[in-house]
C-alpha cells in the first residue's frame, strides 16, 4: 500500500488530491494549521502542524512516519496563500505572510522529508506548488511571483541534491483554479467570464486539474520525471492565440 503525507491539507487542491488517492488505495496523513477544516476518513490521521516552520514540518513528517510505520512514499505540499495586489499597496506584513505561506512551507517541508529519507537511505517523491505567475509576468502578482519563483528554484536544487537517493522532486504550476481560496474571485458572473477569457481553453481551472497531475507525478508511472516544473493552466503560459483587430 502506498503512503502519502499531504501538508496544507485543508485547501481545495489538497481535498481533491486526497479523494483521488483514496480511490486508488493510498494510505494518507493530512497535516494543516486548520485541522478542523480537514475531512479525513477513519483510517487516516489528521495532524495539527504549521509547516511554515522547521519544527512544524519535522512534526508532520515524524507523525506521518509513526502512523505509516515507515517514511511516506510521497509528500505533497499543498500549503499556500494567494496575494493579488499592486506592489505599492502590498504591505510588509502581507509580503512576509505570502512568503511564509508559500516559500517557507515548501522549504521546510522539503528539508524535513529529504533529510529523513537521506538518513534512512530511502527513495521518495516530493511535489511542491508553483504558479503561472512565476514564469510569466502577470499584473499585480509581485509578492506571489517571488514566492513561487523561489519554489521553482528549490525544486531544481533539491532534485540535484537528492536524486542520488532516489528522491524525485517536481512542481506543478497551475493557473487560477476554483477553490475555496478563490471563490470570491469567481463568484461574480462578469468577473468569472473575464478570468476564463484569459485562458486559451476558455475556462479557469478546477482543483481536480492540479490534483490529478499530482497523483500521477507521485505514482510509479512517473518514475522517470524529476526536477520538472509542469504547467496545468489551459495553455496560459505557452499559447498566444491569434487575435483579430476590430
Amino acid at each position: 500500500m502506498k503512503t502519502c503525507l499531504i501538508t496544507g491539507a485543508s485547501g481545495g487542491v489538497a481535498a481533491a488530491l486526497a479523494e483521488n488517492l483514496r480511490s486508488q488505495g493510498w494510505k494518507l496523513v493530512l497535516a494543516s494549521r486548520n485541522i478542523e477544516k480537514i475531512d479525513s476518513h477513519p483510517d487516516e490521521k489528521a495532524i495539527p502542524a504549521d509547516v511554515s516552520t522547521e519544527a512544524g514540518a519535522e512534526l508532520a513528517v515524524s507523525e506521518a512516519t509513526a502512523f505509516f510505520g515507515a517514511l511516506p512514499d510521497a509528500v505533497v505540499n499543498c500549503a499556500g496563500a494567494i496575494l493579488i495586489a499592486p506592489i505599492a499597496r502590498t504591505s510588509e506584513a502581507q509580503y512576509r505572510a505570502c512568503l511564509s505561506a508559500n516559500l517557507d512551507t515548501a522549504f521546510f517541508t522539503g528539508k524535513a522529508y529529504a533529510s529523513a529519507l537521506q538518513k534512512n537511505k530511502r527513495a521518495g517523491s516530493l511535489i511542491l506548488f508553483s504558479s503561472v505567475a512565476a514564469a510569466s509576468g502577470v499584473g499585480n502578482h509581485a509578492a506571489i511571483a517571488i514566492a513561487k519563483g523561489g519554489i521553482e528554484a528549490l525544486v531544481r536544487s533539491l532534485a540535484a541534491d537528492f536524486s542520488s537517493i532516489g528522491l524525485r522532486v517536481n512542481a506543478i504550476a497551475p493557473g487560477l483554479m476554483q477553490t475555496p481560496a478563490t471563490e470570491r474571485m469567481v463568484s461574480n458572473e462578469a468577473a468569472a467570464k473575464q478570468i476564463a477569457a484569459q485562458y486559451p481553453l476558455g475556462r479557469y481551472g478546477q482543483a481536480s486539474d492540479a490534483a490529478n497531475l499530482a497523483a500521477f507525478l507521485i505514482s510509479d508511472q512517473a518514475s522517470w520525471i524529476n526536477g520538472q516544473i509542469i504547467s496545468v493552466d489551459g495553455g496560459f503560459s505557452a499559447v498566444r492565440p491569434y487575435v483579430k483587430s476590430a
